[in-house]
């Protein structure tokens, strides 16, 4: 009798369980569904369908680099998706948590970062324009006025404001030359300003809602410390009755500290030295003297200084980029067959001179020091980029001249090349010489400002260059 009553309640007891485990599954299901129906969640939907696919469809036509890029840019995207929809099932995580929440995305900004490093590709600027943009996603990280960040709506038209550099050097490198690259670049612009910026006016713009009696983010645990080893034991107390105690302090040997103040006390100081004569003093040696021979100048001056440099390179790529690198004292380079559907790049190069005759695509110089470039005509733009003393002449017609990171450049315009646009970005010490008016056609030369002042007036920013008086 006793064991029938005993199975008949654990019979019970199972199916409470269940029953209990299958309603919890129930409402979890139920707030999945609540969540996907939400109305920001079917509005950010709409919002990949409408601008993403614009981009991805521009990129396929494309190919290669950018269309890898831009499948990074949608699975970012894709993510976010899945994070809003995780925000309406979660509470709001402390820092740990929330940086733990954020690692998928984090995951694929890296991703794209990682694209733009190593050796500088012919879609440089679309890869950048990428990972620049990318920061935009960052704003469901907002917790909160003192959080560090902007708000949300403002975060996103600063990171497009980063990446809107490099996206205009994609429209004026093929605004001529291939319209699927300025179609690319258009969407990538219609996607952040006004895509990703109304929806987060629309459904976020004080940052994300969390749920309030949804799941808890956890942290990553982590491993547990290796046990240490038990400290030794303590060394036995002195024994108060050996036959040392009985010993006077006097009579026992020193040791430690004592020991070498009393050796030192018991000899004399002047022990073990040295006379110094006359003809070992500094002033009177014969082997040592106040200047330096021109024949140890000229050894010190032929020991070339060691560089981790790669091999110099002077060669025109598949016919259609001509690639300097590497170039050190070399002041008769040519390039004199070329044509206007060709790119110059100009890397690593030190002390030489580069001259380029005839009409070609582009022109960056990237990474040189105290080079000069002279050209004649280029179609698209000639871009100066982490160069310190460089000189560049334009000898013809140039519609762009940009100029990033650099320190010390000198620009020679020529008549020409007066109403070239000249665009600069953390650069200084640019200087500017364009022919006088006068008889002579002496240069005269302009300084670009490096400092601005921005005022607030009517409602916006007013920026205006620092103008030094001597007054």
């Amino acid at each position: 009798m006793e064991e029938e009553l005993i199975k008949r309640l654990e019979s019970a007891v199972a199916r409470l369980e269940s029953l209990s485990i299958g309603s919890q599954s129930r409402d979890t299901d139920l707030d999945a569904v609540a969540a996907s129906t939400d109305p920001s969640i079917i509005a950010f939907e709409e919002f990949l369908n409408e601008y993403v696919g614009k981009v991805s469809s521009a990129a396929a036509k494309i190919g290669g680099q950018v269309e890898e890029a831009t499948s990074v840019l949608n699975d970012a995207f894709c993510v976010q998706k899945e994070l809003l929809l995780n925000i309406k099932q979660t509470k709001k995580p402390d820092m740990v948590g929330l940086g733990e929440f954020l690692k998928p995305l984090n995951e694929n900004l890296m991703k794209a970062i990682s694209m733009t490093e190593g050796r500088r590709s012919d879609f440089f600027n679309h890869l950048k324009a990428v990972s620049e943009s990318l920061t935009a996603l960052a704003w469901i990280a907002y917790a909160g006025k003192d959080c560090g960040m902007s708000l949300p709506i403002a975060h996103v038209e600063e990171s497009w404001q980063a990446a809107e550099f490099y996206n205009n050097k994609v429209l004026v490198e093929y605004r001529n030359k291939d319209p699927n690259h300025v179609e690319w670049a258009r969407a990538l612009k219609e996607l952040y300003i006004p895509g990703l910026r109304n929806y987060v006016k629309s459904h976020y713009p004080l940052g994300p809602v969390w749920s309030a009696t949804g799941s808890t983010v956890s942290a990553p645990t982590k491993a547990p410390a290796p046990p240490k080893a038990p400290a030794p034991p303590p060394p036995p107390p002195a024994s108060l009755f050996t036959p040392e105690s009985s010993q006077p302090s006097s009579s026992r040997p020193k040791e430690g500290m004592a020991a070498v103040f009393q050796e030192i006390s018991s000899k004399p100081v002047t022990t073990g030295l040295r006379r110094v004569t006359d003809d070992m003093k500094t002033k009177n040696r014969a082997d040592r003297v106040g200047f330096v021979s021109a024949g140890e100048k000229e050894v010190r001056a032929s020991v070339p200084s060691v560089s981790k440099v790669g091999p110099p390179k002077f060669e025109l790529q598949m016919g259609r980029k001509w690639v300097v690198e590497n170039q050190i004292w070399k002041k008769d380079l040519l390039i004199d067959k070329c044509d206007s559907k060709q790119t110059v790049y100009i890397f690593g190069c030190k002390d030489s001179v580069l001259q380029i005759k005839g009409k070609v695509n582009n022109i960056i110089v990237d990474k040189c020091t105290k080079v000069g470039v002279v050209f004649t005509d280029v179609v698209a733009a000639c871009e100066i980029v982490n160069c310190n003393s460089v000189e560049v002449q334009c000898q013809g017609t140039a519609p762009t001249i940009s100029v990033d990171n650099s320190a010390g450049c000198q620009l020679y315009l020529s008549k020409d090349s007066l109403e070239a646009s000249i665009t600069t970005a953390k650069s200084s010490e640019i200087n500017v010489l364009v022919p006088a008016s006068g008889p002579d056609n002496d240069l005269v030369e302009h300084a670009l400002p490096q400092q601005y002042i921005h005022s607030y007036k009517n409602g916006q920013f007013v920026t205006t260059p620092v103008s030094h008086s001597g007054g």
